[in-house]
């Protein structure tokens, strides 16, 4: 059947429930899928503890997860397209709710890594199929509206992941921050059963004429594997430096290459790379990795700067952060009025422009003399942007494609968006750590013997801590070790201010791109000829 008539179809059918309420379930769930990848962070320790484990080997707990779920999130269009998208969709929601399950009872590090790795094989498929039965619910002229809800769930759940996991482990085990996905994924499974459908066109697709791609599941699963455990590994274990990391690099990139050239000419692929010539799905796509890399590079280096120079707490981090959640809440509904009345690209340059300008405000105003309040006022200038940026970067993706396609382009989508957030992981922790190496060569210098100001800083705190009851000798050694650790701040300062300046320049660059997209009709959704 040509994609005209799937097209035409799509447009005739109706699901047999409200939208909304097809809208309410399935973003359940996802927001269930996302919470889940950030709320593990900071129970690490109590893992370790409780399991007999080191703490790095605590770390594979997030790992495992990661590198399990970008492996299904690429190849979920096509599973539903080969079992059926409900059918798919309920299968991934029993498997993360029973891992979850086995998670919160597991009796061993080695138990616990093997039902996380499962925990996100069934975590995978749930944000792209939530967002392909959007894509399908809603007609075009109202997908910007659905879209705002599930951005809601994208953009808020890795910000309140770490403060709600905190507050569970703190007050009753880490066991717990798994236990809490049962009831919803039991009711969510049930809601699904009873209100979702698959659309016409789906029912033909499925299992037609589809040949397993055992070579193309087992390129990506080493390649995506491979580069998942490189960034999540690399930074700590020096990256080059590492003959381990140099490794997983060069098995990374070779099977990623002969991926996409099997695929491309593979007549049944699980990953559908020819949607690539497609510019604004292309364009989309990147600007969406970008995202990932926008959002987690923040979400990463705000509580980072607050916990480790200003000595806030995990909760009262996380309580900084809170207030950009909440903007975020108010931006989402709005965003997707605006998206029926402008043209995408328009949205999405204004929230590229938004965020360059916040990031370029955080890196001439950052400094440990910040108080609460401002904390949580830059925490708003950051997110700002984000909220004017996932719906019409999703709405755009869809522009030009046909529906028989939404299925992998919600995969595709969320994928990118993904991989973007473990890139900037990666990308500002290892900024941080060079660039506080950097600057503190620099700074040393000026607190050696023979330079003036050291000389008279450090007679005047010896004084003061001789004075309080220290010995001469204790008092002169506090001094250095004061000093040393404020020369040590400064440094990590100057790094932090780096990197948001790097970010800046980033979101700038995507801003200008943005006018390269293709105008589209405002609630439509379709492409307009230039």
């Amino acid at each position: 059947m040509s994609s005209v008539a799937i097209t035409l179809d799509q447009e005739v059918w109706k699901p047999k429930f409200n939208p909304w309420l097809i809208a309410s379930v399935v973003a359940m769930a996802a927001f269930m899928e996302i919470l889940d990848t950030s709320i593990a962070n900071v129970a690490l320790p109590y893992m370790a503890g409780n399991l007999g484990a080191s703490y790095d080997q605590s770390t594979w707990v997030l790992t495992s997860y990661l590198v399990s779920n970008a492996i299904i999130l690429p190849i979920s269009g096509w599973i539903a397209s080969t079992i059926g998208r409900k059918r798919f969709f309920m299968a991934c929601l029993g498997i993360f709710t029973v891992s979850s399950l086995l998670c919160g009872v597991a009796p061993s590090l080695g138990a616990l890594l093997f039902f996380r790795i499962l925990q996100g094989a069934g975590g995978g498929g749930l944000q792209p199929m939530a967002q392909a039965i959007l894509a399908d619910t809603f007609p075009p002229h109202q997908r910007g509206l659905a879209f705002a809800l599930y951005g809601i769930t994208a953009l808020t759940a890795p910000t309140i992941g770490p403060t709600l996991g905190g507050w569970i482990t703190f007050n009753y085990s880490w066991r717990w921050i798994f236990f809490i996905n049962l009831p919803v994924g039991i009711l969510t499974w049930l809601l699904v059963r009873r209100f979702v459908e698959d659309p016409p066109y789906l029912s033909r697709l499925k299992g037609a004429g589809v040949k397993l791609d055992y070579i193309g599941i087992a390129l990506l699963t080493l390649g995506i594997g491979a580069l998942q455990v490189l960034l999540d590994r690399g930074q700590e274990d020096d990256w080059f430096g590492s003959q381990f990391i140099t490794t997983l690099a060069v098995v990374s990139a070779i099977s990623l290459v002969v991926l996409v050239i099997w695929e491309w000419f593979h007549k049944a692929p699980i990953v559908d790379v020819k949607m690539f010539k497609t510019f604004n799905f292309s364009s989309a796509c990147l600007m969406m990795f970008t995202l990932g890399v926008m959002l987690f590079s923040s979400l990463v280096m705000m509580p980072q700067f607050l916990q480790t120079l200003l000595g806030y707490t995990s909760q009262l981090a996380g309580l900084a952060l809170s207030a950009g959640g909440l903007v975020i809440l108010v931006e989402q509904p709005i965003t997707g009025q605006l998206i029926t009345r402008l043209e995408a690209r328009r949205l999405i340059a204004f929230g590229w422009f938004c965020l360059a300008a916040a990031m370029l405000y955080s890196s001439h105003s950052i400094d440990l003399d910040i108080s609460f309040n401002f904390a949580a006022w830059l925490r708003i200038t950051q997110v700002i942007g984000l909220g004017f940026l996932f719906v019409p970067i999703t709405l755009a993706a869809y522009v030009g494609i046909p529906a028989d396609k939404n299925n992998s382009v919600a995969g595709l989508i969320n994928f990118m968006r993904n991989m973007g957030s473990s890139v900037g992981t990666s990308m500002v922790s290892t900024m941080i750590a060079r660039r506080s190496q950097f600057h503190q060569q620099i700074l040393v210098d000026y607190v050696r013997e023979g330079n003036f100001n050291f000389g008279n800083t450090l007679t005047g705190l010896s004084a003061k801590l001789n004075h309080g009851g220290l010995g001469t000798h204790d008092a002169q050694a506090q001094a250095y070790a004061r000093i040393y650790n404020a020369v040590q701040a400064q440094a990590g300062t100057l790094a932090y201010m780096d990197t948001f300046m790097v970010l800046a320049v980033i979101s700038a660059t995507m801003f200008v791109l943005s006018f390269i997209l293709k105008k589209n009709d405002p609630g439509g959704g379709h492409v307009v000829a230039e």
